[in-house]
């Protein structure tokens, strides 16, 4: 049969990352060569390649494929030569239906040299079949891909293939993630101005005014890909979406998140999100750009906004207000047709549940804000004044508690120390035996995953225990920085965000005595910074308002 030389002679080539391991016979260059030299000993001609390197035979929109089908469809092309089967795919019932329905309706010849098939000829059964180990390597390559990569999550290694902004591989260590001495400072800018109020709408505009690039034009400059689709005609522009989530990942804080999401098979490529119980974190794995205290109050900001201003600003006291009765998150209540000194908040569990969950808990924001900064006024005054009475005072009050905790923490510490001990001994145990061969490489690969597993979420247990063991350092520690922050505060003509973040971690409303009274003020309980574990004890103090606040210290 000859070939008609008036429509494309489609060179299709593809390759993976899997079958790039299998060595220079399967590469891009080896393939077009092949194909060519195929083509011009038959007479083929207006040759044409269409390549897809770096691409899953699973994988349906594969960008060359999806055009050389387009093309097909549209008349353009008269014969497709291949290397083999398994280059046009390895979804049988996919490349079957090529083979057997889309080229014969478009009058497509299909030609798979190594496998000397030919549709000219005419396709056997064997076709058919080939096709059928082609998708059954793929699964085969996709489930062995799954348990490496599982055993690297479990171990603590990332397993993300992208690296976030802000970070960049070590040049002695490519598994180790360092700061990007650029980028980094960039994130911590984003994260201190949501700290101070700010929405994702006003950081992405401040960012814009300041010239800084988006991470997708960015890493084209750096690195010359488009993996993040950089818009180059607006390189200053950032997305909200961007910014939220740049705002609650963990990795800036040196964790590592693991399982986030996952697929339901190596033909579904949509990625699920993964419930909580099988998410697996991994604190302090590299150096982070963030602080956790950092971290923390941008998460407990973020997760209790309200919507900003016009201006991009959001609550000053979102992540700092809540019901001392419920426990629930207080919103502010402003608008159009509301005065600005008749903005009040209330209880979010009377939002939503009603009066049988919980009360009103009706406060104006103006209260609110004199209340707060005339007890402001006097705990940084006593701090900065007199600094050692002060001191004494803060530190009493949790060191009984702290003590408590430290032979707490020192017995459990114990045990899973001797623990810890015990797996060691059993996984060198288990590898003896699978060097003698008295066990299978598999049966080991299961059970130390299972081991090794139980002594990463150990170590990260014995971590944790030895943060809690130095509470009495901490607590010095806050106090001291409460100290400082009182000495370069003194003069504090309003409550703001800057303030409530150096000074406050959380701030509790109660209920009226008398409800709905406008004559009869709230109880305030205001926690401050340098109290970490212990609960304070409340000193009921009046202020010059209608409410009283309980001084936690």
């Amino acid at each position: 049969m000859k070939p008609n030389n008036e429509l494309i002679t489609a060179l299709y080539c593809r390759l993976s990352q899997e079958d790039a391991r299998e060595g220079e016979s399967l590469s891009i260059e080896n393939q077009k060569k092949m194909l060519s030299e195929y083509a011009g000993r038959n007479g083929f001609r207006n040759c044409q390649y269409y390549v897809d390197d770096g691409f899953s035979g699973v994988n349906k929109n594969r960008p060359e494929y999806v055009r050389m089908l387009k093309d097909v469809e549209d008349g353009l092309v008269g014969t497709v030569i291949v290397k083999d089967q398994s280059r046009l795919g390895r979804d049988h019932l996919e490349t079957d239906k090529l083979m057997e329905i889309v080229f014969p309706a478009y009058d497509v010849r299909f030609i798979a040299v190594t496998d000397g098939v030919d549709s000219a000829n005419g396709f056997n059964e064997m076709s058919g079949i080939k096709n059928y180990f082609n998708d059954f390597y793929a699964r085969d390559t996709s489930k062995k891909i799954r348990a490496v990569f599982k055993a690297k999550g479990e171990r603590g290694e990332r397993v993300g293939t992208s690296i976030p902004y802000g970070y960049m591989k070590n040049p002695d260590n490519t598994k180790q993630l360092i700061p990007d001495p650029i980028a980094a400072p960039v994130v911590r800018t984003i994260y201190e101005l949501c700290a101070d109020g700010k929405g994702t709408r006003a950081i992405c505009r401040y960012l814009e005014e300041h010239e800084i690039e988006s991470p997708g034009v960015y890493e084209f400059h750096t690195k010359g890909t488009k993996s993040k689709h950089p818009d180059l005609e607006h390189p200053y522009l950032w997305t909200q979406s961007t910014v939220r989530d740049m705002l609650s990942n963990r990795i800036y804080c040196g964790d590592t998140v693991n399982f986030q999401t996952y697929s339901k098979s190596n033909k579904l490529k949509k990625r699920i999100k993964n419930t909580p119980e099988n998410i697996l974190i991994f604190e302090n794995t590299h150096e982070a750009i963030i602080s956790r205290e950092l971290f923390d109050l941008v998460q407990k900001h973020y997760e209790g906004r309200k919507r900003p201003d016009r201006q991009g600003d959001t609550d000053k006291y979102v992540g700092y207000i809540y019901c001392a009765d419920c426990g629930s998150k207080m919103y502010l209540h402003r608008g159009k047709s509301i005065k600005p000194e008749n903005n009040y908040y209330q209880c979010g569990g009377y939002q939503t549940k009603g009066g049988s969950y919980c009360s009103v808990h009706h406060i104006k924001a103006m209260e609110l804000d004199a209340v707060v900064l005339a007890e402001l006024k006097k705990i940084t005054l006593l701090a900065r004044e007199h600094p050692q009475q002060f001191y004494e005072m803060a530190m009493q009050n949790g060191e009984k508690e702290a003590q408590k905790l430290r032979k707490e923490s020192e017995q459990k510490k114990s045990k899973l120390e001797k623990r810890n001990k015990e797996l060691d001994n059993i996984i060198r145990c288990l590898y003896e035996d699978r060097v003698s061969g008295r066990l299978s490489p598999e049966r080991y690969d299961s059970l130390a995953a299972g081991y090794e597993k139980e002594q990463s979420e150990l170590k990260t247990e014995l971590a944790e225990l030895s943060d809690q063991l130095d509470t009495v350092s901490l607590q010095e520690k806050y106090v001291l920085d409460f100290i400082e922050k009182a000495k370069a505060n003194i003069e504090l003509k309003e409550v703001t965000p800057e303030l409530l973040r150096a000074f406050i971690s959380r701030i509790e409303v109660y209920e009226k005595p008398e409800k709905y009274s406008r004559t009869c003020g709230n109880t305030i309980l205001i926690r401050y910074t340098f109290q970490t574990t212990h609960e304070p004890v409340p000193i009921l103090k009046p202020s010059e308002n209608k409410s009283f606040a309980q001084i936690a210290c």
